[in-house]
């Protein structure tokens, strides 16, 4: 029976490695994919909010467009079409 329990004492290599993985995985800091996936969505949501801030901006302080001028041609041929006489005819 003393033989069963030679060992017990003892971790295996194996586990012993896996355990140092792990308690110096937390220890390296950032991952550099996540700082580059972290730089991006900020430069992405400042561009948005940006763009958003500047068409309230803009919204509020910009006249509103001015339509186009309708030709002397166009209007008469309204007038024509709902039937009232184009003046001077």
């Amino acid at each position: 029976m003393a033989d069963d329990f030679e060992f017990s004492d003892k971790v295996p290599p194996s586990f012993d490695r896996v355990g140092n993985v792990v308690k110096d995985s937390g220890s390296q800091g950032l991952n550099p994919g996540l700082i580059v996936l972290l730089v991006v969505a900020g430069l992405l949501l400042t561009f948005l909010v940006g763009n958003y801030v500047l068409y309230t901006y803009a919204q509020k302080t910009l006249p509103p467009r001015k339509k186009k001028p309708i030709s002397k041609k166009k209007m008469k041929k309204e007038r024509l079409r709902q039937g009232v006489s184009a003046p001077g005819e």
